[in-house]
């Protein structure tokens, strides 16, 4: 069961694409923290959006954190203590939480269409306001919401955001604030039975005990949203740490034009995962060193959150290029003959019959 104090962070992809380089390097990160500080690392599938998420996904995704050699502790291949880890076996859970915020009205069902919304958003725009919600449900009566459902409306969960400054230290960028009047309420599910991603992160986050969350800096936005519903429902606070994006060399945003790519692509490539590990590492994170070459077991003993870099990285896949050309000089003869068959195999440029010939 879970120590005092053990530290537990997690990765949370949503299997609706391969496993880009991008979320491999968050999970890097949040594996590296994890194991330099003795506590545990998790995968996540967030898979409640059913129409885009595939099986297929979530398998190449749970393949590559392994080739990778990114080992989590707990996840929904291995199991734990606090499944399970995919979202869409978690239902009850939130449903039992969105009640709650109902029943203490710190939430509220909303009527509004889709038409509705944008229209008002477009007026807000043009009276140069910033276009959140206007509130127009949030203390109907039951004659309007007996009138709007014999219209056959179907309503979504807002949540009643506080009006406040929402202020964090950010374990990344310093301390950041966050004026809750410019966020308004957000939508938190489409019904009890489905939930959307701001509200189903916090409560998973809370009921697996996660205590920091390492991921992108373009989740900020997102954090204020999280913290209020926190607080709303009286969890635990989590310590968060946004990373800087990568860019490409023109210092636009990354495409795969730039290199940027799924892992299992940089497999098929002839990429090695040592390679990989060790050029995802320097994407964000600064050793204070000359040191190039960092086996898991150095990166895991030197990393530390307080090296990350403030700045956005630049993927140079000449550096990788050259990365991967060394540990491909390091690798065994036999071990690099056998991945050079598989390499070549899988290019078309020499047969498996006469592979299996002997020839």
């Amino acid at each position: 069961m879970l120590k005092k104090e053990e530290i537990r962070v997690r990765i949370a992809p949503s299997p609706t694409g391969f496993l880009h380089i991008g979320t491999a390097r968050t999970a890097l990160f949040n594996y590296l923290f994890a194991k330099n500080q003795g506590g545990k690392f998790v995968l996540r599938i967030e898979d409640t959006d059913l129409e885009r998420s595939d099986e297929k996904f979530t398998k190449e995704i749970i393949e590559s954190l392994h080739w990778l050699g990114i080992d989590y502790d707990e996840g929904p291949d291995v199991g734990g203590d606090f499944g399970p880890y995919r979202q869409s076996e978690r239902l009850e859970t939130y449903k039992k939480y969105l009640q709650l915020l109902l029943n203490e009205n710190k939430a509220y069902y909303c009527f509004c269409t889709e038409e509705e919304l944008e229209a008002e958003r477009q007026a807000m725009m043009k009276r140069g306001e910033p276009p959140i919600y206007s509130e127009r449900c949030a203390n109907l009566s039951e004659t309007e919401i007996k009138k709007f459902l014999d219209e056959g409306r179907k309503p979504i969960i807002r949540f009643r955001m506080p009006a406040k400054k929402i202020i964090f230290d950010d374990m990344i960028k310093g301390v950041l604030e966050f004026d809750t009047k410019l966020i308004g309420d957000i939508a938190i599910a489409k019904n009890l039975d489905t939930p959307l991603y701001n509200f189903a992160v916090v409560v998973d986050d809370e009921t697996m005990k996660i205590t920091h969350v390492i991921r992108g800096e373009d989740h900020i936005s997102n954090t204020p949203k999280q913290i209020a519903i926190i607080e709303a429902l009286g969890f635990k606070k989590i310590k968060y740490g946004h990373i800087p994006l990568t860019l490409a060399a023109d210092r636009t945003k990354l495409s795969k034009r730039h290199g940027a790519t799924a892992i299992a692509d940089y497999r098929t490539m002839g990429y090695l995962p040592e390679a990989l590990i060790n050029f995802m590492a320097f994407l964000g994170w600064n050793p204070k060193t000359d040191q190039e070459f960092f086996t898991k077991e150095e990166l895991i003993k030197n990393f530390s959150i307080a090296s990350m870099n403030k700045a956005a990285a630049i993927f140079n896949i000449e550096k990788l290029n050259w990365l991967n050309g060394h540990y491909i000089r390091q690798t065994d003869l036999a071990d690099l003959t056998e991945k050079c068959i598989s390499y070549l195999e899988n290019s078309n440029l020499i047969g498996r019959v006469g592979r299996e010939n002997g020839k």
